[in-house]
């Protein structure tokens, strides 16, 4: 009786010993199995630009975990390209396939662009993704939407760019100069993919009615303004010279001499003649060069 008590209690302790052991293996298996790590494009908006303005500039997509790993730990990403672009003929990554280090929690994908074919206007746009849709922080930046620009392109006109006051514009007339005062250019109306035209008021400084210009850029490295022409409803006359009062101004463009303009630069000039309605042309030319 007395050795079945002994035997009894040797089991118990038996018992609970292995129960303390499978204990103790639960808190340290428990201990080296850590929380699943996610990734994420480690930028504010997930969308990022790219100017190509030198041979030698690149650009770095930030890549990180959400926590740190206590092993390595690899993770792919994809590419695409809805304009086209393809890896080695407009661009090269140094690695599609992350690996972050034990303990490391960024790291990231250079891009190089290929620089001769961001010269001419091209543009494009290279979206990233993550391979495994398991790995991703998705209340996070999942992908990420990289735009692919050259320096600024003189055919890369926009519509705007040229609207509003120019409170330095200075002119020439022959050698007659006059300046600074204000003009405004109020309106500006695409005609076709290479052609605008824009509106101009108080040239001259005297009271006359808008003139219009027509910018082209067909030629983005021989761009040019010319003024339309027109015989009546600019102004009186006796502005220009008292000896045609009440005659009417007229404008056209000037022989061999047309404006020009810079959409980079943001500059713009007019040159035009000046003539009298039905009775002739002044032999000077007449330049004005808007300044903001």
């Amino acid at each position: 009786m007395i050795m079945k008590n002994k035997i009894s209690s040797y089991l118990l302790s038996a018992g609970l010993l292995l129960g303390i052991s499978v204990l103790m293996f639960n808190c340290k298996k428990d201990k080296i199995v850590e929380a699943d790590t996610q990734v994420a494009f480690f930028a504010a908006t997930g969308v990022g630009t790219y100017s190509v303005t030198s041979p030698t500039v690149v650009y770095k997509v930030p890549v990180g975990l959400t926590k740190a790993s206590s092993v390595d730990r690899t993770v792919g990403v994809t590419v695409t390209s809805p304009t086209g672009a393809a890896q080695g003929a407009q661009y090269s990554l140094s690695t599609t396939s992350l690996t972050f280090e034990a303990g490391t929690v960024v790291d990231t994908i250079v891009v190089t662009a290929v620089y001769a074919q961001y010269q001419a206007g091209r543009k494009d746009t290279l979206n990233f993704a993550f391979t495994n849709a398991s790995d991703v922080a998705p209340s996070l930046n999942p992908t990420y939407k990289l735009y692919l620009r050259g320096p600024c392109f003189e055919g890369d006109f926009v519509a705007n760019a040229f609207q509003g006051s120019y409170p330095q514009t200075n002119e020439l007339f022959g050698t007659s100069a006059y300046g600074p005062y204000t003009i405004t250019i109020s309106a500006v109306t695409l005609l076709t993919p290479t052609t605008g035209k824009v509106s101009v008021t108080n040239i001259w400084d005297s009271g006359w009615n808008p003139l219009e210009f027509i910018l082209d850029w067909t030629n983005p490295n021989n761009r040019t303004v010319l003024p339309v022409s027109v015989s009546s409803g600019v102004g009186d006359a006796g502005t220009i010279s008292a000896t045609y009062a009440g005659q009417q101004v007229a404008v056209r463009p000037f022989a061999g001499q047309a404006g020009t303009f810079s959409f980079c630069n943001k500059t713009i000039n007019f040159k035009m003649q000046l003539g009298v309605a039905g009775l002739g042309w002044f032999g000077s030319l007449y330049t004005v060069t808007p300044g903001r």
